[in-house]
């Protein structure tokens, strides 16, 4: 159920808790932090039992199965439901995962449902004696962390889709529809639930909460701008894949139209040619040459002629 708890000294040190210890520091005045396991059946229960000053509203947002990002102010405190990219092993980075806060000055109280990597990033600097010194430094820390994450997997997208455009170029095939689709749903996927937490980042800067302290408001705003550079890259990332879609359609029916102008230039030469072999082939008497034994190499002759001629009228038509 408890996944780490510790109590955070203003040194960025801290200190771990354990059993009965953990209950006592939710309600001291002294800063901790506990991280929760969503999915254990006991954490309902322990969260009433050890936080029943949050209202009702706030626990049941805690543990919501299905969550947006968001951020709800309540008297000093606020609860607030960042998304970060699936790094875990095997899985799909769009399939993004939730972490759910309550933060305010002396407490705080995490929850999520999968592992994720930013929370770990934390945890080793407080092991490390680097460690968020307040609530409104760990918030900011996790921010940062959380979407430093993202930078790498969003530069990956671009590079795919460099690729796929370079190739799509050079050599244009049916089978690219697929990849590009599957850039654009991941791009779509990643913007649903980065976007809101733009808004997220905009409200915390303007709150009226005491333990966001100016310094915290500022690095906020740099976490405020990472976000919009993703949003627009994902954006962009979006767009451009539908102009290379559009591009690989233009390519494949440029080259369907040129084939189909080569059959219909053969068809137009050898049309009047088997309108001639068709008459002289019906099987009724007084088909001149039957006896001859050159008529087969006159016919040939007069065949080859004809295409030549018929040839050389398209290329006057400038049809070719």
């Amino acid at each position: 159920m408890i996944i780490h708890s510790f109590e955070l000294t203003p040194d960025g040190q801290c200190n771990p808790l354990t059993g009965q210890a953990v209950s006592d520091m939710v309600k001291d005045e002294r800063l901790a932090w506990v991280h929760l396991d969503a999915n254990h059946p006991d954490t309902e229960n322990w969260l009433r039992d050890n936080v029943d000053y949050l209202d009702q509203i706030i626990i049941d947002a805690l543990l919501a199965e299905e969550t947006r990002p968001r951020v709800v102010e309540h008297g000093e405190g606020a609860m607030l439901i960042l998304r970060g990219v699936n790094l875990n092993e095997n899985a799909d980075p769009e399939d993004m995962i939730s972490i759910r806060l309550w933060v305010d000055r002396s407490r705080i109280i995490s929850l999520q449902k999968r592992n994720l990597k930013a929370v770990k990033d934390i945890v080793e600097r407080l092991e490390e004696g680097r460690g968020p010194k307040n609530a409104g430094e760990f918030l900011t820390m996790l921010s940062s962390h959380l979407f430093e994450r993202m930078e790498p997997v969003f530069s990956e997208l671009d590079d795919r889709l460099d690729d796929l455009e370079e190739t799509i170029i050079a050599d244009p095939d049916a089978r690219h529809r697929q990849d590009i689709t599957y850039l654009r749903k991941q791009a779509i996927l990643f913007r649903r639930y980065i976007a809101p937490q733009k808004d997220v980042m905009v409200q915390l800067r303007t709150s009226d909460l005491g333990w966001l302290e100016g310094i915290h408001k500022r690095r906020l705003q740099e976490v405020l701008d990472r976000i919009t550079r993703y949003v627009e890259d994902l954006d962009a990332i979006r767009e451009r894949a539908q102009i290379v879609k559009d591009e690989l359609a233009n390519s494949l029916a440029d080259r369907m139209n040129k084939n189909m102008y080569v059959l219909s230039l053969v068809a137009a030469i050898f049309l009047p040619l088997g309108f001639l072999t068709g008459l002289l082939g019906i099987n009724v008497g007084g088909m001149p040459g039957t006896e001859s034994t050159t008529a087969f190499w006159i016919v040939s002759g007069v065949c080859a002629v004809f295409a030549v001629i018929v040839a050389a009228v398209l290329k006057w038509l400038r049809w070719y």
